[in-house]
């Protein structure tokens, strides 16, 4: 999440051999200057993390406008969740679904929007076993989706005036519910 930059993999404590977490080659086999693959983390069937969603915002707010960055490799046909969000009560509040029309699922506190309003970026197949960089933004009443540094495709998000989604519950990774399916996720530089 921006807005007081999270890295995810780092929060969540994402490392090779933990919960059945390998390396992989990464989205560039090859980088001028250096010899070396990018490496990224592959989660298998059946993997996924979970942490208290206040531990990845410290400041003690889920913020009203932010982005989720990402380079990933979804297996070809799937479709699956990269990220949710759950408050204690077990709604999901917040979901980026990954697939041949990725789905933004967001509930506010006031249960906007209805589920037939969330956001469905049809023309896109994130599901092509492909490497892919996306960069997936919540600004006001809209949600864009950036796709590969393309122009973004901008859909209306229906949600209240003063939109929360509260810190007070879990966030998965890998998973909508802790048995979902595989991605490859890239290292963050430095890290």
């Amino acid at each position: 999440f921006l807005d007081g930059f999270v890295d995810v993999l780092q929060a969540f404590g994402v490392q090779e051999g933990k919960n059945g977490v390998s390396i992989a080659a990464g989205i560039c086999t090859q980088r001028n200057g250096s010899e070396e693959s990018d490496l990224a983390f592959r989660l298998e069937n059946q993997t996924h993390f979970s942490v208290p969603t206040k531990q990845l915002f410290p400041d003690g707010s889920f913020p009203v406008d932010f982005s989720v960055l990402a380079t990933l490799r979804a297996l070809k046909g799937s479709q699956s969740f990269l990220l949710s969000v759950y408050d204690v009560r077990g709604v999901q509040q917040l979901g980026v679904e990954i697939g041949r029309s990725p789905v933004f699922l967001y509930e506010d506190q006031l249960g906007q929007p209805a589920p037939e309003d969330y956001p469905h970026f049809r023309r896109v197949n994130l599901a092509d076993g492909k490497w892919h960089r996306i960069a997936l933004s919540v600004e006001g009443e809209n949600v864009s989706l950036s796709v590969d540094c393309e122009d973004p495709l901008i859909l209306p998000l229906k949600r209240s005036k003063q939109p929360v989604v509260s810190i007070e519950g879990i966030t998965l990774l890998g998973a909508r519910r802790p048995d979902e399916d595989v991605f490859e996720k890239v290292r963050h530089p430095g890290s």
